[in-house]
């Protein structure tokens, strides 16, 4: 039998129960809330030949940046290609083959095929928009929604998410005044709306708004947190603004209640160990922390999914002193270069690279850390994440040219971060230690 979801597209093998069940999933997803797990499965139950049902069981395995989860698409796809009935479902269909396959690429090209074939398939828009964050390249991230707005009205359902995604995109491309102005927008039609939140706490971030940042994100805790598979990341955001307040026992409190979590989600230990790596950058002991993060990244070592993992768990390694676990990162990570996949690249031009970097600053040979990040910081969008995230690279460049004694160089990096954030405490110092270090000469 063929329906329509709630935006007109049509949709086979689904009752009027399991499009309903379908639609909260999609709802809880766009807003980062919820089980959309349990809604897809109940959407299932109901109807077990829903086409759409089965590709967003999938994306929603896929969208957690872990082998396991692809391991179970894999198995997944010959029921969801026998149930794909029309051409925007085999699309769908050939899309999570690649993605499952680790051609993050191909997929991401699949699914902007669709989204212009059919420019309301709110799922395609979402897994598209999230690949283009995982890839890194934010131009797609802003003009893959830009290419869609035209079918787009406030009248349809899940049009805030379209909004929170142009905005995550208009901001990663500097962009600021709309992203904030398109975050806003989404979030007056729905205020839950987690994606949208983050994007206007990246555009404070990025424009060094730090008490506006902390003001953003405590008035409208009640709004992003409860319930939220965003969460974690967004109290990573407050951490960033408290964090350049200088005000560290916050940012430790911070990240004991809400960052630090049980370990079982690679997307939240890579808060976690973001987190402490600048804590520790800034000159502050995290303590046993760094152990219990080591032990929460270890069973990750041979997942081979996504470097941009592989950097963050390399920072628990080297903040808890577990060379052995170090070491076997660094020959896995090795071993990919001979894989096929999106992720062989990723890890070849800056995951790898950024691993020895932070080997190396580890093992106090500071002047080899800083002849990796020097030219790595120019190319490091290829293994995705936002600026925001990316921006720790440049902050342990700074350490480690102050550390190193290079007094010019620091100078310089200083200077450089001060022209974009003239109040940010952090690039003050530095600049001040560039002076010492050349008084000291």
């Amino acid at each position: 039998m063929t329906r329509t979801d709630h935006r007109g597209m049509c949709v086979n093998g689904a009752g009027a129960g399991a499009v309903d069940a379908f639609e909260t999933a999609l709802g809880l997803l766009m807003c980062g809330r919820g089980d959309p797990l349990a809604a897809c499965q109940a959407a299932l139950e109901d109807s077990p030949d829903f086409a759409m049902g089965r590709a967003l069981l999938a994306y929603l395995h896929l969208c957690g940046s872990e082998a396991a989860g692809a391991a179970q698409v894999a198995a997944m796809l010959p029921d969801l290609q026998r149930c794909a009935a029309s051409e925007r479902e085999r699309m769908h269909a050939a899309a999570i083959a690649a993605y499952a396959a680790g051609d993050f690429q191909g997929a991401a090209e699949r699914l902007d095929d669709i989204v212009i074939e059919y420019p309301r398939d709110l799922l395609a828009l979402h897994q598209g928009h999230l690949l283009d964050f995982y890839r890194g390249d934010c131009r797609n991230l802003r003009d893959r929604v830009a290419r869609v707005r035209h079918a787009w009205s406030p009248a349809l359902p899940g049009y805030h998410g379209v909004l929170a995604m142009h905005a995550f995109g208009l901001e990663e491309c500097g962009d600021y005044s709309q992203a904030e102005e398109c975050g806003r927008d989404a979030l007056a039609m729905e205020p839950r709306d987690g994606w949208a939140h983050h994007a206007v706490a990246h555009v404070m971030e990025m424009q060094g708004r730090r008490q506006e940042g902390i003001a953003w994100m405590q008035e409208r805790e009640a709004h992003w947190a409860p319930d939220s598979a965003l969460a974690v990341h967004n109290w990573w955001h407050l951490a960033l603004f408290l964090l350049a307040g200088e005000r560290t026992d916050e940012v430790l409190a911070l990240h004991d209640a809400r960052v630090a979590g049980n370990g079982a989600v690679a997307l939240d230990l890579v808060d976690a160990s973001a987190l402490l790596w600048r804590l520790q950058l800034a000159g502050v002991d995290c303590g046993q922390r760094w152990k219990r993060l080591a032990e929460q990244w270890a069973p990750f070592i041979c997942d081979g999914w996504y470097a941009f993992n592989d950097a963050h768990a390399m920072m628990a390694f080297v903040g808890a002193g577990r060379w052995d676990l170090a070491d076997q990162l660094l020959l896995t990570m090795r071993a990919r270069l001979d894989r096929n996949g999106s992720n062989q690249m990723m890890t070849r031009d800056v995951g790898l690279p950024l691993a020895r970097a932070l080997h190396a600053f580890g093992r106090r040979d500071f002047g080899g850390a800083i002849a990796i990040l020097r030219p790595l910081r120019a190319i490091a969008h290829r293994f995705g994440g936002s600026h925001a995230q990316r921006d720790l690279i440049d902050l342990t460049l700074l350490e480690a040219a102050r550390r190193d004694g290079r007094a010019p160089l620091l100078r310089a990096l200083a200077h450089e971060r001060l022209a974009v954030k003239p109040d940010d405490p952090q690039a003050r110092r530095y600049r001040d230690a560039a002076a010492d270090l050349r008084g000291a000469a």
